[in-house]
C-alpha cells in the first residue's frame, strides 16, 4: 500500500490522519503475524527533529531509515496547507495517537511493549491505559534506563511477549537509533517512537489548551511551564526549523 507524502522542512511526512494511521497500524500488524517480516519503523517530525536531522548528518542517517513518518508537529501541518498542493489531513500528535492506536487495538486484539520513561511512569502508564481502553493488552514493559549491551535481551523479551506494537520512549535521538540497531531483531509488527508519551498517559505532564494546539504554541505552553529545561531547545530549533520549512516544503516525488 503506497501511502501518500509531502516533503516539509526537507522531512518526508506522510500524508495521514490519525484514523488513517490506526487503520494503517492494524493493517501492518495483522500483515506481521503473517508474514513474520521485521516491523516497520514509525517516526515522527516536529520542529525539534527537524532542525536536528538538517544539522547532524548522523541523525539524519538514522531517521531516514523509517517506513513511516508522521506529523507530531501543528506547524508540520501548517506548512503543508500553506505552501505545498498536498496537505497533511490533521496532526498526528504522538500524545494523541497513543490513544487512538489503544482503541483499535483493544477492538482488534493488537497488544502493546512499552519501552521507556523510569519504572514508576512506565507502570502507572500501563495500568491508565489498560483502565481506559478494557480489553488493551499490555504484553510487556520495560523502564528506558538500560545499556547498549542490554538490547539483545530486552529485544528477547519483546519477542517473547508477542507483543505487536512495540512503542519506544527514550528521547530523541536515542529512541531513534535504538529502533534502527534492534530493528532486525524484532518480530513485532510496528516499531514506534514516542518521546514523552507515557509521562503524559500516567499524568505527569499537562497537555496545552487545544487552541494553542491549534494554533501551533504548544511548544510556548511547553517553555512556560518549564522554562529551565525547554527554553534555549526552542529558542535555537524554532527559527531553524521555520527556515526550513519555508524552504525545503514540497510534493513529494511520486
Amino acid at each position: 500500500m503506497r501511502i501518500p507524502e509531502v516533503v516539509i522542512g526537507g522531512v518526508k511526512t506522510a500524508c495521514l490522519s490519525r484514523a488513517g494511521l490506526a487503520t494503517l497500524m492494524l493493517a501492518d500488524c495483522l500483515e506481521a503475524r503473517a508474514a513474520k517480516r521485521a516491523p516497520k519503523l514509525v517516526f515522527s517530525v516536529n520542529g525539534h527533529s527537524m532542525a536536528r536531522a538538517a544539522r547532524e548528518a548522523e541523525f539524519r542517517r538514522v531517521y531516514e531509515e523509517a517506513d513511516l513518518i508522521h506529523a507530531d508537529g501543528q506547524p508540520v501541518v501548517l506548512a503543508s496547507r500553506l505552501l505545498t498542493r498536498t496537505p497533511i489531513p490533521e496532526r498526528s500528535a504522538t500524545t494523541d495517537f497513543f490513544h487512538d492506536a489503544a482503541k483499535t487495538a483493544a477492538a482488534r486484539g493488537l497488544s502493546f511493549y512499552l519501552l521507556g520513561a523510569s519504572e514508576s511512569v512506565n507502570a502507572r502508564c500501563a495500568a491508565e491505559m489498560e483502565r481506559l481502553y478494557p480489553g488493551l493488552r499490555i504484553a510487556g514493559r520495560r523502564d528506558g534506563y538500560f545499556a547498549r549491551q542490554d538490547e539483545a535481551g530486552i529485544c528477547a523479551g519483546i519477542n517473547a511477549s508477542r507483543a505487536d506494537v512495540v512503542w519506544v520512549g527514550l528521547g530523541l535521538p536515542l529512541e531513534q537509533s535504538f529502533c534502527v540497531r534492534n530493528k532486525h531483531r524484532l518480530n513485532a509488527g510496528w516499531l514506534v517512537t514516542c518521546g514523552g508519551c507515557f509521562d503524559f498517559a500516567a499524568g505527569d505532564y499537562a497537555r496545552a489548551p487545544f487552541w494553542m494546539r491549534e494554533f501551533g504554541l504548544e511548544w510556548l505552553f511547553r517553555v512556560i511551564r518549564e522554562p529551565r529545561r525547554l527554553f534555549w531547545r526552542y529558542m535555537l530549533t524554532n527559527p531553524r526549523a521555520l527556515y526550513l520549512m519555508l524552504t525545503q516544503s514540497r510534493a513529494s516525488p511520486a
